[in-house]
């Protein structure tokens, strides 16, 4: 009897917990036999999303800050336009660093040809990686084509790149190793040999002409011409916001179109470059062209991180070069990724840099201002789309 019993409960054991957890065992077949459920779960995945998220605009009854009702703004960002002098302006250039990458160079591994090939859906249109890309680029020319009308578009590349674009830019080759964990600190290289090739040429033109460096992730919402204009004796501007470890940001550069202006503002890039080149290497793919930047700035400027709590621009020589610096809130201001970070949005930007993971915002927000003409009701969207859990 005893050893009846010693065989019989092992056997209980093992059919109580069978019975216990079947009706869960079988619901969860069910959820994965059913096209219908699989598919709301995956709607319903946080980490990704295939439309806007809207929220609350932030700044909702702050002084100085965009107010929106829905979609609609109650006040207007103000314009530049109205500065004076500014009609009077030189043309301004904008430059831009872009290359191709195609599927076999991003990665041989099938997954990220899987994602490479991946297809999202903005609006009407359809694009794969690749086509995000391009079309990224494009509305960055088209914001600049109504911003700042009469301003050009330069596109400097690698030679080997094969890419056409259906608008108006320059393409200029610059030979250089372009990738991806080499292109923060080959962008500075191309600006140099831009700004070389620039003063070679200086002397057949006739009027300046001034540049403004930048990122292809970034929509100007206004006439950039009337810096040039308000601060006469700069020779470099930089962005800067209140952060100890990255105060400044790479993504908007101002040149003065000037012989000393160029000269000067290539001596300074240089020494970006060999600051990058012995101190930040190992941050090439993401940050060593902004910590590069803010070493040489606190190395001539000490005070620099006490000026940048402040929010006002303010200039400052280094070295011999004339700096200007601007706040970000307005040159170089940044969707937020949470509600009622950043206080809003301040009714003088100019500059909306979607970076990091805000790309399908910038073609959001270029689709419905293409559809309304409106700039103020546009940046409505931009402040109340939320956190980016959309984007790719």
């Amino acid at each position: 009897m005893g050893t009846w019993r010693g065989r019989r409960r092992p056997i209980f054991f093992f059919v109580l917990p069978l019975i216990l957890f079947l009706p869960l065992i079988i619901s969860v077949s069910k959820v994965y036999q059913n096209p219908s459920i699989t598919q709301d779960l995956k709607r319903n995945d946080p980490k990704k999303s295939d439309h806007l998220v809207f929220g609350p605009a932030a700044g909702e009854g702050l002084p100085g800050r965009l107010q929106c009702q829905g979609l609609k703004a109650v006040n207007k960002i103000h314009s530049s336009r109205s500065y004076k002098g500014v009609q009077n302006r030189d043309d301004i250039s904008f430059v831009t660093v872009y290359t191709v990458y195609n599927g076999s160079r991003e990665s041989d591994s099938a997954k990220m040809n899987s994602k490479f090939s991946e297809v999202v859906t903005i609006g009407n249109n359809s694009y794969n990686k690749a086509e995000r890309s391009m079309a990224i680029l494009k509305a960055f020319i088209y914001f600049i084509q109504v911003s700042v009308p009469k301003s050009s578009v330069i596109l400097l590349t690698d030679p080997s790149s094969e890419f056409t674009i259906r608008c108006e830019a320059t393409i200029l080759g610059i030979p250089g190793d372009y990738s991806r964990e080499n292109l923060m600190l080959q962008r500075l290289k191309s600006y140099i040999a831009f700004l070389e090739t620039r003063i070679q040429e200086h002397s057949s033109r006739l009027s300046s002409v001034h540049y403004i460096f930048t990122d292809s992730d970034i929509a100007v919402v206004d006439d950039l011409g009337h810096i040039f204009q308000k601060y006469p004796d700069f020779h470099v501007a930089l962005t800067f916001r209140n952060n100890k470890d990255q105060p400044l940001n790479s993504g908007f550069i101002a040149v003065r179109g000037t012989p000393d202006g160029i000269y000067k503002a290539k001596v300074f890039l240089e020494e970006v470059v060999n600051v990058y080149s012995l101190k930040f290497l190992k941050a090439s793919r993401m940050l060593g062209d902004q910590l590069a930047l803010a070493w040489v700035v606190k190395s001539h400027l000490p005070s620099a991180s006490v000026k940048f709590k402040r929010h006002e621009a303010f200039s400052h020589d280094l070295n011999g070069v004339s700096v200007l610096f601007l706040p970000c809130a307005m040159y170089n201001w940044t969707p937020p990724e949470g509600a009622g970070q950043f206080h809003g949005m301040p009714l003088d930007v100019q500059v909306v840099h979607f970076k990091g993971s805000r790309k399908r915002l910038m073609l959001e927000s270029w689709s419905f201002y293409n559809s309304t003409s409106n700039m103020s009701d546009m940046l409505c969207l931009v402040l109340r789309s939320g956190r980016t859990k959309y984007d790719f």
